[in-house]
């Protein structure tokens, strides 16, 4: 498998937020392990729906030792030069256990993706792991694999991005965008695959179209209104609004950036001065033949905030501060409410498309992640602004915690009744542009017009982007009432890998205007 990927540039409680029926329309949280040993730095969901988890080698001894008395030497470490700790685990969704498993170069920093195989691809880092590449398959006793010298060139602070062709591309900073030494802001650059086979990048506050394979400049779009710098450590979050599969072979793409910080922000709060962060995010239809900035407001003020697409193709922004920036103990104000987006693709509303979420009691701030779980909850933990762990005399105290939050359509007054059942595919495989029929289940009737179907792509999350994030809202030829409360809907593959590049997706059904089943995987090759 390894040689197909070609890398080119203990213990828990339960926890529930008591609410009114009135409030069970704004989602609820509950603690899924008290601690999992670790701080999730950065967090991928595998095709067997176990989490994997880490954070960096280097921040000193974690809080669960490795098994049968192993231990890493590296006297190139900055704390322990014999680690005999873990700094790496998998999380099982159904019993909640927790596996140790072995790193041996720094991670801090890295970047991932899902090859097709379903093998999680990990690359670069600090120190001894900047070129470095990393190989986790999904199998019950399996461990990290690991090439120390696999790239080319060093990469920190890089991203990754999976292409048509099955190779994973892994992007360095642009250097236009920063606008001086002290003011780096470019750092993690949003990347998103293009319906036209290139690479959409953003740094800062602008963006460009990458033919990655002449190494070429496509087209230049207008740099994003407000003076907001939105890249690392001034640090927004981007995702590639749902994909909508029709008839017209020219699919559009929109981007949606939201959150960020004064371009100054960083500086002056490593000088205990911690301005105000963004409200503000813009859509920007970038196939357009004349695209602009359209400009939107939270209504809550966020920096390190994260933005996960749900399979309904709407968008959770969870996570972050309300001041300062990412970074060593720079944020403050933590936010603890989500704020959900109507994303519009299926509807479109004048007014009310931010609608805040009940709160955590948890502050996640800098090295907090979030990803979304098959059954349509949202995973989220990490936590740890300081050098080394530390649990106490501190703001925000490292947070080994996991914990889920449930959006509304999990918890709202209609959830039980309407949420739908796949019975039909499980575990399927499609082709390309192939028919195939999805039975499901719901207590409730559903009308045609009313359903859909969705295909998710599973992300690799750390410091506030999902990488290789995917929604598809997939071309259907009609429903029919099987019998009783059974329904048959059939659903038409994505035409091409610069859709939908080969792998693992979940795929959805939603219903009466945004009720989502469980996903199941599906794997297109």
């Amino acid at each position: 498998m390894r040689s197909a990927i070609v890398l080119v540039l203990g213990s828990f409680l339960w926890l529930f937020i008591i609410t009114t029926p009135g409030e069970c329309s704004k989602g609820k949280w509950k603690l899924l392990k008290r601690s999992v040993g670790i701080s999730a730095m950065h967090l991928a969901l595998l095709p067997n729906s176990k989490i994997i988890a880490f954070d960096r080698t280097d921040f000193g001894p974690s809080k669960v030792p490795l098994p049968h008395g192993k231990c890493r030497l590296d006297d190139l470490d900055q704390a322990l030069r014999k680690d005999c700790y873990a700094h790496s685990v998998e999380f099982d969704l159904r019993n909640r256990n927790v596996r140790p498993l072995t790193v041996l170069t720094d991670t801090w920093c890295s970047s991932g993706a899902l090859s097709s195989d379903g093998t999680l691809v990990q690359s670069g880092g600090f120190n001894d792991g900047e070129r470095t590449v990393r190989y986790f398959s999904p199998c019950d006793d399996c461990d990290w694999v690991e090439d120390g010298n696999a790239l080319t060139v060093r990469r920190w602070y890089a991203s990754n991005q999976i292409l048509p062709n099955g190779k994973i591309i892994v992007l360095p900073f642009l250097k236009e965008t920063k606008e001086d030494a002290l003011l780096e802001n470019n750092l993690y650059p949003f990347l998103h695959l293009s319906p036209d086979g290139n690479l959409f990048i953003f740094a800062n506050n602008r963006a460009i179209l990458l033919d990655y394979t002449f190494n070429r400049i496509v087209k230049r779009f207008p740099v994003m209104p407000g003076g907001v710098a939105r890249n690392y450590p001034s640090t927004g979050s981007s995702v590639l609004l749902p994909l909508v599969l029709k008839d017209d072979p020219d699919v559009e793409a929109e981007v949606f950036i939201c959150g960020g910080a004064p371009p100054k922000s960083n500086y002056l709060a490593n000088k205990g001065t911690f301005l105000p962060a963004a409200k503000s995010c813009g859509r920007l239809k970038f196939t357009d033949a004349w695209p602009s900035w359209k400009m939107e407001e939270m209504p809550l003020a966020r920096v390190m905030g994260d933005m996960i697409l749900l399979p309904t193709g709407d968008v959770l922004i969870i996570n972050g501060a309300a001041k300062g920036t990412a970074g060593w103990d720079v944020g403050r104000e933590p936010v603890l409410n989500p704020v959900l987006y109507r994303s519009g693709f299926t509807y479109y509303l004048e007014e009310n498309k931010f609608e805040v979420m009940n709160p955590s009691p948890i502050p996640r701030m800098y090295h907090s992640t979030a990803n979304l779980l098959p059954d349509g909850r949202v995973l989220v933990g990490g936590s740890n602004p300081h050098q080394r762990y530390n649990f106490s005399g501190v703001l925000f105290p490292t947070e080994l915690s996991l914990e889920a939050f449930y959006p509304p359509y999990l918890t709202g007054t209609d959830a039980a009744i309407s949420r739908p059942e796949i019975t039909v595919p499980g575990g399927s495989k499609l082709n390309y542009n192939q028919r195939f029929s999805v039975v499901f289940t719901t207590k409730e009737k559903v009308r045609d017009q009313d359903v859909y179907l969705t295909m998710v792509a599973p992300s690799f999350t750390t410091h506030s982007f999902s990488m290789n994030q995917r929604v598809l809202v997939l071309k259907t030829s009609g429903m029919n009432r099987v019998s009783g409360n059974s329904y048959v809907m059939e659903g038409v593959a994505p035409t091409t890998a610069v859709l939908a590049p080969r792998g693992y997706y979940l795929l959805h059904v939603v219903v009466n205007g945004g009720i989502p089943s469980r996903g199941t995987w599906v794997h297109i090759k």
